[in-house]
């Protein structure tokens, strides 16, 4: 028997915003069993991603963003805060609120053969600039700012501030980056706020995008792979 999605969804709307943030994160766990970093592995974990992302993209939002060029240069603001404690302070990482049992510690996640090889490069960064964007701004900024403010919580509008909503998003958003919690929870607080500014998805997605996307040239330039967690 076949899913019907167009029913599970109208049922459960919350499935289309957090089905590609979970099966990201599944993936992420999986990735070593499944050998989703090898030459094979990283395109498929791409497609996998990209065809959840597909079939669950929520029909009543809007991808074109509302501000495009202001998007992008938040993006690169991001980008700077997110590299600048390391640049101005030597050890900065080492400290024991960014490297203790709790938060983890700062390493890669990428196997050493994957630093040479411009194929895996490639799918790791074009996974970081296309999926993860759309999968975290689904995630945190269009369903749990929301939810939080009402369990039905597309008749809430995109960007709507309730200050609970938008602490406990910006909190767990930063949790989520381990050692870089820090300017995780920078990145947060800005890209909250540039939801509530915009109102618009797109304009988050493309925000985050430009952010991935210049650290991962970033991170490829000066073999500052440590960002890739």
């Amino acid at each position: 028997m076949g899913i019907d999605l167009a029913r599970v969804t109208e049922e459960h709307p919350s499935v289309q915003y957090i089905a590609p943030f979970a099966v990201f994160l599944i993936l992420l766990a999986l990735g070593e069993t499944l050998s989703l970093d090898s030459a094979w592995g990283a395109p498929a974990r791409v497609l996998i991603l990209g065809t959840v992302c597909i079939l669950c993209w929520p029909r009543e939002l809007s991808a074109r963003p509302a501000k495009p060029a202001s998007s992008i240069l938040v993006g690169a603001l991001v980008f700077a805060i997110w590299i600048a404690p390391d640049l101005l302070i030597p050890g900065y990482r080492s400290n024991p609120l960014f490297s203790n049992s709790i938060i983890g510690h700062v390493h890669s996640s990428l196997r050493p053969d994957a630093l040479h090889s411009p194929w895996l490069l490639t799918w790791r960064t074009i996974r970081a600039v296309i999926i993860v964007p759309v999968v975290e701004e689904l995630f945190w900024r269009a369903w749990l700012m929301r939810w939080l403010i009402a369990s039905d919580f597309r008749r809430i509008p995109l960007g709507t501030y309730s200050p609970l909503a938008f602490w406990i998003t910006a909190l767990l958003f930063a949790s989520e980056h381990g050692p870089y919690w820090d300017v995780g929870l920078v990145t947060g607080v800005i890209y909250n706020l540039w939801m509530i500014r915009t109102k618009s998805i797109g304009s988050c997605i493309l925000m985050h995008a430009v952010s991935n996307g210049l650290l991962s040239a970033y991170v490829i330039w000066s073999s500052q792979w440590q960002y890739w967690q």
